[in-house]
């Protein structure tokens, strides 16, 4: 912006002074020919009236006051010629002119002023007196060239100074755009914002600024006061639920264990539908309190352990799968070890719930560089394109569920991860487009160094 007002300004200054350089250089020119011109011509006349001639015996011409010296000052040439052309007197190297019987006329690189004057016996004698053009052309061209160089350094320093007014006026609003990348960096809206001592549109701005930050950071404090609420709320909630829900899975299941025919099939379906509500409201629990920061005590936990039970809880759901498990050693972690079981549990589970049957699934967990990685992977048909990058967002399906999942799983198992200090990834697919592998990284326990090794597991 400084450069754009600065060149405005420059170019500006530039077309003045060229519209009055040529108004001045012509105005100027015109005077220095027009002094020219009546210098020649006054020192024509003066030399009509001052010329006298002498003839000696030989016919020959002597003229007064002396040419040369006449002509000197003015470095002009004079000829002095008969009504016939015949030459009576000259200045030394003067050029042919001809015979001008005109009163003015340019002609060879001369402005020629031509007078008639009375010689013998009513005849008249031409005199030609003439100075060189180039000497008043070489005044021009100096005059031309200074109101260039006039022109250049006024542009010059027009665009200057134009840098110097612009980078004062713009100091303000860099130091608004330095702020806005300040709070841009660190998100607080708090911070103060300059105000310029002049009293103008850009101290305007600056307030107008302060206000939006103001209210930004209100609306924000009130945004993260609501959404903690709601997360205290879900988590109360969720808590609350899980009471009444296992009175209720208590009378289902022993009504559906004495009641038969049509009646036992629809305690049954309620049964169902009471264990998959609190499978659901279990983990609505467990993600409002991590979103609440609510941490759950954490012992040293030995997560091949755990990926074992997961791996046993589900074995009679794999419908034809073939899960195995390997681990190779203890792999401990500081962790609640019924989220980190929840955590297996959701990875193999949607492994199982995403592929169809014959698929073969593998976990496996291992140590590697101070961390312990839990890997599920399976050869099933990948995951769509469209959805890899939201997987574990909230209530995102995957086109092969087959079960009806809430869409929770994944995002129950980044949260777990996060809340453990680690996290998890999707790899990229195979070349051949098929297969999901998720891998779990959380950091290694102080306990695992001392942890004796354990033959690896298979199931």
């Amino acid at each position: 912006m400084r450069w754009r007002l600065a060149g405005g300004s420059a170019v500006l200054t530039v077309l003045i002074l060229l519209a009055f350089a040529l108004v001045i250089g012509t105005l100027t020119t015109g005077r220095i020919r027009g002094d020219f011109n009546d210098e020649t011509r006054r020192a024509a006349n003066e030399l009509q009236d001052k010329l006298r001639y002498s003839f000696d015996a030989a016919g020959r011409a002597t003229c007064s006051p002396d040419l040369d010296t006449f002509a000197g000052s003015d470095n002009a040439v004079i000829r002095v010629l008969t009504s016939r052309g015949e030459v009576l007197c000259r200045t030394r190297g003067a050029p042919d002119l001809g015979l001008l019987r005109q009163e003015t006329v340019d002609t060879e690189g001369y402005r020629v002023e031509s007078r008639l004057a009375p010689l013998l016996a009513g005849e008249l004698a031409v005199i030609q007196y003439a100075r060189p053009l180039s000497a008043v052309d070489r005044t021009i061209a100096r005059v031309r060239v200074l109101l260039a160089l006039g022109v250049l350094a006024g542009g010059a320093l027009a665009l200057l100074a134009g840098l110097m007014v612009a980078r004062r006026a713009i100091r303000p609003i860099a130091e608004l755009t330095w702020t806005a990348r300040e709070i841009e960096r660190t998100r607080d809206p708090s911070m103060s914002v300059p105000h310029p001592e002049a009293d103008d549109e850009v101290a305007e701005l600056a307030r107008t600024l302060e206000g939006m930050l103001r209210a930004l950071d209100a609306a924000r404090s009130e945004t993260e006061a609501m959404l903690v609420r709601q997360r205290e709320f879900i988590a109360d909630v969720s808590h609350e639920l899980r009471t009444p829900l296992t009175s209720v899975l208590a009378n289902l299941e022993l009504l559906a264990d004495h009641l038969g025919g049509e009646e036992g099939e629809a305690a049954g379906a309620a049964l169902r539908s009471t264990q998959r509500m609190r499978r659901l409201v279990a983990d609505l629990l467990l993600l409002a309190r991590a979103d609440a920061g609510r941490v759950t005590a954490r012992v040293p936990t030995d997560l091949g352990a755990v990926l074992l039970d997961a791996a046993a809880e589900l074995e009679p759901l794999a419908e034809g799968h073939e899960l195995t498990v390997d681990v190779h050693e203890r792999a401990v972690v500081q962790g609640a070890r019924d989220e980190l079981h929840r955590l297996a549990v959701n990875l193999i589970s949607n492994a199982l719930r995403h592929t169809p049957a014959g698929t073969h699934v593998h976990a496996a967990v291992r140590r590697r560089d101070g961390q312990v990685e839990l890997v599920v992977a399976d050869d099933g048909p990948g995951i769509a394109p469209e959805i890899r990058n939201k997987v574990f967002e909230r209530f995102v399906r995957g086109g092969g569920d087959r079960a009806g999942s809430s869409g929770l799983g994944l995002a129950i198992v980044r949260a777990v991860a996060e809340a453990h200090g680690g996290s998890v990834c999707l790899e990229p697919d195979r070349p051949d487009g098929r297969g999901a592998r998720f891998i779990v990284r959380l950091p290694a326990s102080a306990a695992a160094a001392q942890a004796p090794r354990t033959p690896a597991a298979a199931r």
